[in-house]
């Protein structure tokens, strides 16, 4: 009998947004909801039957574990119940009445009208629960934990959705979960035995537990419970014998992402380590990926098909955290912890094979499928990076896998693999050369460039953060030592070849060059002529030894303290306004000059001055001359 006391809470400020979107945004797709309720039992019920396992819950008796749905048109009523796990008050009111993820309002308010009406946002936040709110005025929920001997403890939690609910002490005779959606007149498809059919073979068929709807029998005039669902785990099933659709539903099942997968890749191993993988590469990132503190990340886990935990992110490393999917294995204890399974022996010889099993399945995406790599590529690109200094043993075949612009491409569309540029490689070139920079835009017009241009040699133009920090791990392919172009390097020295004249050229500059020197003193390293410059008047380059200046700056937005930077000056005799500033006779004019010139190298490769307004009073100065 129910206690008709009830207990009136308010939603946490973020659920009421929630709400708010879900009852008035989202409703392009309102059948959703059946998918999210039902995946939310068949998580009860999986986390159930692990208690089941356990020698503490010997005196709990072991029930077939099912899913049921009834429909009662006379109230417009239609039930979910589970006998799975159930929640204590103190759950319910966690997991009810406040939202899971950090950042789901801020992520929420950052959307468009667009983007909020695709249904694929339900379920990535913890918030497909309230997904029922789009089609009712009404839902209860009553839930009995499985540890609560007494029936007359269960609990009932009631809400219109209008930034409030109630909980009562209800009497519920059997552990598990029943919601009761109160349908909205206008939402009545939701009443019929066919609809629900439909919308379980479309989003729950491969759920491994059976779902059965209560049927009525006009001939025999009574009521009957029938399965609607396979219940059977895909990944169990012979590869033969799933088609490419079911594989798309049950990725869709896992992940509550509406968008198909790029790939995917399903073994079945025997032997020594016996597992199953179901494995896919996703097409969209999810939206907090880049997130250090997000913990939904990694593989579903079973053991002897007996659900463990979800996000298992020790079976994969972390810049495949994008990975979606789960393994299945025979060799691991069913009452393992995550910090247990972190150093298990297992775990880590199962994280070997599945990394090289990810990284085959992405290299055969890259030959076999261009667009979908190009779509993988701009989603992930960036993440798989990481795993060059992350995963010695893969370097060779993650760096197989990146792909860069570069002077020769016609946009900044990363496609160009370094296997293809060491395929079409200068004759006389015997390195892979880059230049990194802070945009794609300053890096494609950098001076540094003009020489490789005239001589058809092709440039890489790194131009993410990461970048630079990637090239310390990355130092060659192939054979092929990697060079940066913002660096000294003697190898370049005799791409560029001096003119036959070099001789009379630098015995005719070599007074200017002292000067140039004298008068920029400790704010270069050294300055020399320059046979690489064509448009430019000077440019400025650092030791072959040196930090680079993207690193300088990462070092610097960190709040670390670096040394100073001195670089190397070089200067282009053949430009006019070279050629004019050695006319100068004047010493104060000429001094004028040279720090505008070199002001004007440091802004181009740097990006920023130490005195800017020096260089503007100077430029000034020779505007203003008649």
């Amino acid at each position: 009998m129910e206690n008709n006391k009830k207990e009136k809470h308010i939603f946490q400020s973020e659920t009421k947004e929630i709400l708010k979107l879900m009852i008035h945004s989202l409703y392009s797709n309102k059948e959703i909801f059946i998918r999210e309720l039902i995946s939310n039992a068949s998580d009860a019920i999986d986390k159930m039957k692990f208690k089941f396992l356990s020698p503490k819950n010997s005196n709990i008796p072991y029930r077939n574990m099912l899913i049921k749905i009834y429909i009662d048109k006379k109230e417009n009523k239609i039930t979910i119940s589970d006998n799975g796990i159930g929640m204590t008050k103190k759950e319910i009111i966690k997991n009810l009445g406040t939202i899971a993820h950090s950042g789901t309002k801020k992520f929420l308010q950052s959307l468009d009208n667009k983007t909020i009406n695709d249904n694929a946002l339900i379920g990535k936040f913890g918030v497909g629960f309230y997904s029922s709110f789009i089609v009712s005025n009404k839902v209860i929920v009553k839930t009995r934990y499985y540890k609560e001997i007494n029936e007359n403890n269960g609990i009932m939690w009631e809400s219109e959705g209008k930034g409030e609910y109630f909980i009562t002490n209800i009497n519920k005779p059997e552990y598990g979960t029943d919601i009761e959606i109160y349908l909205k007149k206008e939402e009545n498809i939701f009443l019929e035995n066919w609809k629900i059919r439909d919308i379980i073979k479309k989003y729950s068929d491969h759920i491994d537990v059976p779902i059965e709807i209560q049927e009525y029998d006009s001939t025999k005039n009574i009521f009957h419970w029938k399965k609607i669902n396979k219940a059977k785990s895909l990944w169990t099933i012979k590869k033969s014998e799933i088609k490419k659709e079911e594989y798309k539903k049950f990725y869709t099942y896992i992940t509550q992402d509406n968008n198909p997968p790029l790939t995917w890749i399903h073994n079945q191993i025997e032997g020594t380590q016996q597992y199953t993988s179901l494995l896919y590469i996703p097409s969209k990132s999810n939206w907090n990926i880049w997130d250090r503190e997000n913990e939904k990340k990694g593989l579903k886990l079973y053991i002897k098909k007996t659900y463990i935990m979800d996000n298992a992110n020790q079976f994969l490393p972390n810049y495949l955290r994008f990975v979606k999917g789960i393994i299945d294995t025979n060799n691991l204890p069913l009452n393992i912890s995550r910090e247990m399974l972190q150093e298990n022996h297992v775990t880590k010889v199962l994280k070997k094979s599945l990394t090289k099993k990810v990284l085959t399945l992405i290299k055969k995406l890259s030959i076999n499928h261009v667009k979908k790599y190009k779509i993988f590529w701009k989603e992930f690109g960036l993440i798989l990076k990481e795993g060059l200094s992350e995963d010695i043993s893969n370097k060779n075949k993650i760096a197989d896998l990146l792909r860069f612009t570069s002077i020769q491409c016609s946009s900044q569309e990363e496609t160009l693999s370094l296997e293809q540029y060491i395929n079409n490689m200068h004759k006389k070139q015997n390195k892979i050369y880059y230049i990194t920079a802070d945009n794609y835009e300053s890096g494609n017009t950098s001076p540094h460039l003009e020489i490789f241009r005239k001589k058809n040699i092709n440039v890489l133009i790194l131009h993410n953060k990461i970048d630079e920090w990637m090239m310390n791990h990355l130092t060659e392919f192939q054979n092929k030592q990697f060079q940066s172009i913002n660096k000294s390097d003697n190898e370049l020295e005799k791409i560029f070849h001096k003119p036959s004249n070099a001789d009379t050229i630098e015995n005719n500059m070599k007074a200017f060059l002292q000067k140039v020197q004298n008068t920029l003193q400790n704010k270069v390293q050294s300055v020399k002529l320059s046979y690489r410059l064509i448009d430019t008047p000077v440019v400025l380059l650092l030791d072959k030894n040196s930090m680079s200046t993207q690193m300088s700056k990462l070092f610097m937005a960190a709040g670390q303290n670096i040394p100073e930077t001195k670089y190397i000056l070089e200067i282009n005799p053949n430009h006019d306004l070279i050629k004019k500033i050695v006319t100068i006779q004047e010493e104060e004019k000429i001094k004028t000059w040279i720090n505008i010139l070199f002001d004007q190298a440091l802004l181009s490769e740097r990006g920023s001055l130490d005195n800017p307004n020096e260089f503007i009073q100077n430029i000034n100065k020779f505007l203003l001359i008649k």
